[in-house]
């Protein structure tokens, strides 16, 4: 068995195991959690919209914030949208999803998904130096971070590098690019990337206590 042959078969498979019995397990862990009863008198009565106000209110920073964090939520947003490109746009990436899901859609064109490519490499470089020059972000960081960090930006690289035939031979680059793939599958639902389906829900949680205590986020 080639190291493609084993990316596309064994390792492919086990870790999509993993990121769907993990993922599952974080959830139902969330929902299990055992809260602690309000016993407080609410301030506001009627529907409590507090949950799903704060939800689309995060997504930018307040005016009292924006000045040290516009930087962060800016590169965010476009590492963000950057890598949906990457992964829900190139044609191969939507080849895939389709055979494991049934599920599929146009693509881009190629140049437009290796711009946004380069751009994702860019700005998730760019977010690394500033954790570690800024002496909040560097105090605050933990293994977590970086793995996740390290673990986000090889499947982009490895990518651009196989289509680019870069280095070794494109079996070679394509079998290292599944596997920070599949690595990436693995860590998914155990570090802090799973914020990707969490935040959400925990968003709203936090926003439905503010209401119950007449608190407007």
């Amino acid at each position: 068995m080639t190291l493609l042959d084993f990316a596309r078969g064994p390792g492919l498979q086990w870790s999509l195991v993993i990121l769907v019995l993990g993922t599952l397990w974080r959830l139902f862990g969330s929902l299990l959690l055992r809260w602690k009863k309000d016993l407080s008198v609410p301030r506001r009565s009627g529907l409590n919209w507090g949950g799903l106000r704060l939800v689309f209110s995060r997504f930018w920073p307040h005016r009292e914030f924006r000045a040290t964090t516009t930087y962060q939520t800016v590169m965010g947003y476009i590492f963000h949208l950057g890598l949906a490109f990457v992964v829900f746009g190139f044609v191969p990436h939507i080849l895939f999803i389709k055979g494991v899901t049934g599920v599929s859609w146009p693509g881009l064109p190629n140049d437009f998904v290796l711009v946004f490519g380069g751009i994702t490499v860019a700005v998730l470089i760019a977010l690394l130096v500033r954790r570690l020059t800024h002496p909040v972000l560097r105090l605050i960081s933990n293994a977590d971070d970086y793995i996740s960090w390290f673990v986000t930006i090889v499947p982009v690289v490895t990518g651009l590098a196989a289509y680019a035939h870069i280095g070794l031979r494109y079996e070679t680059l394509l079998a290292i690019h599944i596997l920070s793939v599949e690595l990436l599958f693995v860590w998914f639902p155990f570090g802090k990337l799973m914020h990707a389906l969490l935040f959400l829900p925990s968003r709203a949680h936090i926003g439905a206590a503010y209401g119950r205590k007449g608190v407007r986020a």
